[in-house]
């Protein structure tokens, strides 16, 4: 599960070889262990051509092509004031967030959200300079041996060596030189991953970053200490969400780490079909890990919550079965979405029982041997721990988009000033269109139409591989 190395804490999981197994296929010989695809295979709209990520379209909920862009107009305003949406409407944001963040977006919100945009701007250079350097081999070869187990059925890494490998192995790599004192995990894989589906591998390095120093911090470290602590939490949480689920896991004497440990370090990508586990980080890279507890306390209710459900799992065994193979309406995108945003589970909740546990562990184990950096509960609380600048938001190049009968006439007007008007025509009349201030976004987006359209309005700055 971590680090391959002796005393690292491994003894606590119940399979070492847990995150790096496809998807819960067994054996090495097949399509998932050596990155071919049959070639008939049905690619869904996230890239997937089957395994147990494949979208099933009973599980994702369908927005209406208007409602989209829509959204996309809203998130492009935020995202070029970004700085003053969080300060003084971050309810807002946050509420867009649970909403979900539209697919030709989603790399650069996640890129704001986490702060990495800033911490990109502040490290210039840095990325570049730990990608030429070797790495150490201890770790090189151990993140060589991890590619091809990283979602096998995805588009992006099926082929061995192919961009999506060694985008990974870049970022992974990058990453231990970057935190030397860590090095690499086995549970990290999986979330750069997620990111390098989203967003370039310099982006995806820096929001990996943010995740593993701020909103996970300790989670990726020797001992597996931070992760075993935070399934106390949630051990804990459960008895005022599901009393009956917590007697039991009591009961049955079913430690936390036994179920909880890839869903969290994860973030829930190996766990969920992949239309929630969008949603679940939407949400997680604005909120926090207070989205993955309530995750987490979610499935238990709705596997374990009635005596009529428990009566079935007579057993420890039984019960870690039954939670490794979660019920497909359980996990289904709006029905998830809804119970997360329903759970009252707060930051103080997390932080009140976390320092209880602190207690109780320093009592039995005594100090923890990792000491990470306080957890950053989201974007506000990250932004308001680091403030930026203007310069360190702004949007390089800013999204213009222009009518598409604008065109015809662009030749005719390229020499004249700025801030001149442009001659166009629209449903055969003659209109007349400001030339787009290349700083307002907005301002392009309010001319552009779109009826009838199915193309999502992106940009090349971040969106580089949707």
């Amino acid at each position: 599960m971590a680090k391959t190395e002796p005393g690292n804490g491994l003894e606590h999981v119940a399979s070492a070889e847990k995150l790096t197994e496809s998807n819960g296929k067994g054996g090495s010989n097949g399509p998932e262990a050596n990155g071919s695809i049959p070639g008939e295979s049905q690619v869904d709209r996230y890239g997937f051509t089957g395994g147990s990520q494949q979208s099933a379209g009973e599980l994702a909920e369908e927005v209406p092509i208007g409602v989209l862009r829509q959204r996309e107009a809203k998130w492009l305003e935020m995202l070029n004031s970004w700085d003053k949406w969080m300060a003084k409407k971050h309810n807002k944001v946050k509420e867009r967030c649970q909403k979900g963040i539209p697919p030709s977006l989603r790399g650069r919100a996640w890129l704001y959200l986490t702060g990495a945009k800033v911490k990109r701007e502040q490290n210039k250079g840095r990325f570049e300079e730990l990608d030429n350097q070797p790495g150490d081999p201890k770790w090189v070869d151990v993140i060589e041996r991890d590619l091809h187990r990283q979602f096998p059925f995805h588009e992006m890494f099926a082929a061995r060596g192919g961009h999506g490998q060694q985008d990974l192995f870049r970022v992974l790599k990058a990453y231990t030189l970057h935190r030397p004192d860590e090095g690499y995990c086995q549970a990290q894989a999986p979330v750069a991953a997620v990111l390098l589906m989203h967003m370039p591998a310099e982006d995806a390095f820096w929001v990996l970053v943010q995740i593993c120093e701020k909103y996970l911090p300790g989670y990726y470290s020797t001992g597996l200490e931070a992760i075993q602590l935070d399934g106390e939490i949630l051990y804990a949480l459960l008895r005022r969400v599901s009393a009956v689920a917590h007697r039991h896991l009591k009961k049955h004497k079913v430690e936390p780490i036994l179920y909880m440990t890839e869903w969290f370090m994860c973030a829930f990508s190996r766990t969920l079909p992949w239309s929630s586990v969008l949603r679940v980080w939407d949400m997680f890279l604005c909120e926090g890990v207070k989205i993955l507890f309530r995750v987490g306390l979610a499935l238990l209710k709705c596997l374990l919550g009635t005596q009529e459900k428990v009566k079935s799992c007579q057993g420890l065994y039984e019960t870690v079965e039954l939670l490794k193979k979660i019920r497909p309406e359980y996990m289904r995108e709006a029905f998830l979405v809804q119970e997360i945003i329903d759970l009252q589970v707060s930051e103080k909740d997390i932080e009140k029982e976390h320092q209880a546990q602190l207690r109780r562990w320093k009592e039995t184990h005594g100090d923890l041997s990792c000491n990470s950096p306080p957890r950053m509960h989201g974007a506000k609380a990250i932004m308001a721990a680091e403030p930026p600048s203007r310069q360190e938001l702004r949007q390089r190049p800013t999204i213009v988009v222009e009518s598409p009968s604008a065109s015809k006439t662009q030749a005719a007007s390229e020499g004249e000033a700025k801030g001149s008007m442009k001659p166009t025509k629209e449903n055969g009349h003659a209109a007349v269109l400001p030339v787009a201030d290349p700083n307002d976004a907005s301002q392009a987006l309010n001319h552009m139409t779109v009826q009838g359209s199915k193309e999502s309005v992106s940009s090349g700055e971040q969106d580089t591989y949707l």
